[in-house]
């Protein structure tokens, strides 16, 4: 089975959970596509990279999810997050110069998981719905929206699990 990247569940609300990730390694690619052609056009760097096409030719095994975050109509980076305990200073140096590898620092993220195929119009209004839900509880976007794909393509699309992300602000203390 795929190890799945790691998180404890801080609060489970309505409609979305409140994560802790740990530490962790991101190799990505930035692409230019609509949201369906970015996913595919991003996987292709990736998988090459975790199958050995690196300078050290290590082999990586692949995790799950594969990230993706738009960052303009038509620009997405696309992610493998590394196994857990990966030490991102001994990660392989990628040789294909749009690939890059990303230390990422503990963080609080709010995630709504849906079901169902890979559409332009699930991903958004998943998204649009995590967001206002975060608003609703009282919590504050800290980052951009972005997805997780838990399947293979092949899989049906009535057994995909997916989910729409937004890191969040770090809350204070109450005080009394």
């Amino acid at each position: 089975m795929t190890e799945q990247q790691p998180f404890a569940i801080e609060r489970a609300f309505d409609d979305f959970e409140l994560r802790r990730y740990p530490d962790h390694v991101l190799v990505q690619v930035t692409v230019d596509g609509d949201f369906l052609r970015a996913g595919n056009l991003g996987f292709r760097p990736l998988i090459s990279y975790i199958s050995g096409r690196n300078a050290q030719a290590t082999r990586i095994p692949m995790t799950a999810p594969v990230t993706q975050e738009p960052l303009g109509e038509h620009t997405h980076t696309v992610s493998f997050v590394l196994p857990e305990g990966t030490d991102p200073a001994t990660v392989p140096v990628p040789t294909d110069a749009s690939v890059a590898t990303v230390a990422v620092p503990a963080s609080l993220v709010a995630a709504r998981r849906f079901g169902g195929g890979w559409t332009d119009a699930r991903f958004e209004q998943n998204g649009e719905m995590l967001l206002a839900a975060v608003e609703r509880a009282g919590l504050r976007a800290a980052g951009n929206l972005y997805f997780a794909r838990y399947d293979p393509p092949w899989k049906p699309g009535f057994l995909k699990h997916n989910e729409a992300l937004v890191r969040v602000e770090e809350q204070a203390a109450p005080t009394r």
